[in-house]
């Protein structure tokens, strides 16, 4: 995607402009939302935004950029929004929050597959939801990332960890202030084995304080999992 956009840009204003997003996801990992920053005038920040977000008055030529940039990329990338924000902001590190969706279903749908993990036992939701309040106890999650990462820390914070339901489907939404590589598909994968009777709770305490990737339970596929909203601080939209 990233090099999809940068080379649109690249038509349009005429020079390599590199753009510097919120994040990476896994392998087929869908985004619903992404957001991202480039400099174009200079000492500017330029964000595309979801359209979701709160409106905000844009000036023409971004409302015009945007609508060329849709017109040249693929199908499957859409810019919603272009908005200037502070010199200062920054799409990865100024993010406070970001949120995911996994999506489980246990009948066949030649539509859907792609975007759902399939299942042919039943699951007990109900412990899974008390197992996933034991992530707020917590906030070394190293037993749910991809050993051999670069990063500085294993730590995060869940604000959010539930499973719901709306009609046949199963959505695992899980929120905090940063993830670690393979960490959500990882959660619900060991989540997966208390639905089955084959953790119980305490024994997924056990496996977070354990700190290692190896006592967790499987990752799950990664085309069921959307990231679908990335929150920031008011400041950066002060300019």
């Amino acid at each position: 995607m990233q090099q999809k956009i940068e080379e649109s840009l690249q038509i349009l204003l005429r020079k390599l402009v590199p753009i510097t997003g919120a994040g990476r996801t896994d392998a087929k990992v869908h985004a619903r939302m992404m957001v991202a920053h480039f400099d174009w005038f200079e000492k500017d920040a330029i964000f595309a935004r979801h359209c979701e977000d709160e409106d905000r008055s844009n000036p023409e030529p971004l409302l015009q950029l945007t609508d060329k940039l849709n017109r040249i990329l693929p199908q499957d990338i859409s810019i919603q929004k272009i908005i200037q924000v502070s010199p200062e902001a920054h799409a990865r590190f100024d993010a406070v929050s970001r949120t995911y969706q996994y999506y489980i279903s246990f009948h066949k749908d030649p539509f859907d597959y792609p975007f759902h993990f399939r299942l042919n036992r039943p699951l007990n939701f109900n412990l899974m939801n008390e197992a996933a309040l034991a992530l707020f106890e917590y906030t070394d999650f190293t037993s749910f990332s991809k050993s051999h990462t670069d990063v500085r820390t294993n730590l995060c914070r869940i604000m959010q960890a539930e499973w719901t339901q709306t009609g046949d489907i199963w959505m695992f939404t899980i929120k905090a202030d940063r993830f670690l590589r393979n960490m959500v598909r990882s959660i619900v994968g060991t989540l997966l084995e208390v639905g089955w009777g084959k953790l119980s709770i305490e024994g997924f305490r056990e496996i977070i304080e354990l700190k290692d990737r190896n006592k967790a339970g499987i990752s799950v596929p990664g085309n069921a999992l959307f990231l679908t909203n990335i929150e920031y601080p008011p400041a950066v939209f002060e300019i």
